[in-house]
């Protein structure tokens, strides 16, 4: 019996390979896919500014990083004696105004770093909603203050895509070969409500498919789709019923990895994923001879792998148990 609903994926125009630099901004589906790519030893920046939901706040930072702006007084907020910024993420904070500006400068210069070398940006929108203060604009995150200090609005299509548009065509022009990947993020905002967020998530899937026909270096992969139409059932989710599951993450990974990486990529980064299963192995005596067989194997198979891809912490680690038994 066929209990879903499959559906091709056309390989990517654009295949990431172990050569790529890539920059992975935006809501959750980022940080997951970036963080595993992270794990798979790409070369890979994850949300240096903290996760972002909204197009257009991933469209100003984006706009910061290229002219490395520094901080504006009216966004930087404290609370407890932490200092935050509104245009970022909670993940961006500091002790000192001071500090605060330093971190900023200095995740900004990363990002810039990436568009101007790297060859692909991955961008994940989670909302259309945004929340607006009268002094400072657009806001990233509320950061716990009072509900009363902001305005929520639903972003109207063209303003996104007018902002995208232009952002992304500053880019191309900075770095040409730099390739864009567009996604929508899976994960269900329903805070906002039911039918607010299936209509959020509708802009934002038409806010993809419009700046993909206007922009010949961005393509769409479409993570959204597989989890609402391919395994669309609760068990895909975790408890709270929002988020994709692990399973459903590591589903979606797979059709990543078959939709955009080149067939030596997709070799290399499972000869990685079993290496990274044996380092997560929990032996049932440590100090066993059948587990100091294990790690003598893992170390040569480290070793190895090493001429290509960065393990010298991992080698270091297993060095150290071994030294111990």
């Amino acid at each position: 019996m066929q209990w879903f609903t499959p559906f091709t994926i056309p390989n990517s125009p654009f295949p990431i390979s172990h050569q790529s630099k890539i920059l992975s901004l935006g809501s959750c589906f980022a940080q997951t896919i970036g963080q595993k790519m992270i794990d798979a030893k790409f070369d890979c920046l994850v949300n240096p500014f903290g996760t972002v939901f909204h197009p257009m706040i991933l469209g100003d930072l984006l706009d910061h990083a290229i002219f490395l702006d520094e901080l504006e007084e009216d966004g930087i907020v404290e609370r407890d004696g932490v200092f935050f910024y509104l245009g970022t993420h909670s993940d961006l904070y500091a002790f000192s105004k001071g500090e605060l500006a330093q971190k900023h400068q200095t995740q900004l210069a990363a990002v810039k770093d990436y568009l101007e070398k790297g060859t692909h940006l991955i961008l994940t929108f989670g909302t259309s909603w945004i929340y607006k203060t009268e002094g400072f604009g657009r806001v990233a995150n509320c950061h716990k203050l009072p509900q009363k200090l902001f305005r929520k609005k639903l972003v109207p299509l063209e303003e996104m895509v007018s902002h995208l548009s232009h952002v992304l065509g500053n880019i191309s022009r900075i770095n040409p070969e730099l390739k864009i990947i567009l996604t929508v993020s899976p994960v269900r905002h329903i805070k906002d409500g039911i039918r607010e967020n299936q209509l959020s998530k509708s802009l934002l899937r038409v806010l993809c498919h419009e700046l993909e026909n206007r922009l010949s270096n961005l393509t769409y992969f479409p993570a959204y789709e597989i989890l609402i139409d391919e395994l669309r059932d609760y068990r895909f989710y975790k408890k709270d019923l929002i988020h994709p599951s692990v399973e459903a993450e590591n589903y979606i990974w797979e059709k990543w990895r078959n939709s955009n990486f080149t067939e030596e990529t997709r070799h290399k980064t499972e000869q990685i994923r079993k290496i990274n299963q044996e380092l997560a192995h929990r032996p049932l005596n440590p100090k066993s001879e059948s587990h100091r067989k294990f790690l003598l194997s893992l170390l040569q198979k480290l070793e190895r792998i090493n001429t290509e891809f960065d393990f010298s912490k991992e080698i270091e680690s297993t060095s150290l148990q071994l030294s111990n038994l």
